[in-house]
């Protein structure tokens, strides 16, 4: 007999850290396209933390924008 479990399927997500000193702005460029600027406190007792959360969401948005472009989210530029 198989057992039934009840649970919230949630996706970990990647929330910023608690007490982070990231900020986030939504700028217009010249195009008038709106981009997040994210920005942190270099003084802070979280900075490794802060840094991660950054630098993931950076990587997520390259990849996300290579896969739009090239159809793979990851492409090595062939030798010449």
């Amino acid at each position: 007999m198989a057992k039934v479990v009840v649970a919230a399927l949630r996706q970990k997500s990647k929330r910023q850290p608690k007490g982070s000193s990231v900020t986030e702005k939504r700028v217009r460029s010249t195009g008038g396209q709106t981009t997040i600027m994210r920005s942190l406190d270099a003084e802070s007792r979280t900075f490794g933390e802060d840094f991660q959360y950054v630098f993931s969401k950076n990587v997520a948005k390259a990849r996300r924008d290579n896969k739009r472009a090239t159809g793979a989210t990851d492409v090595a530029v062939p030798k010449r």
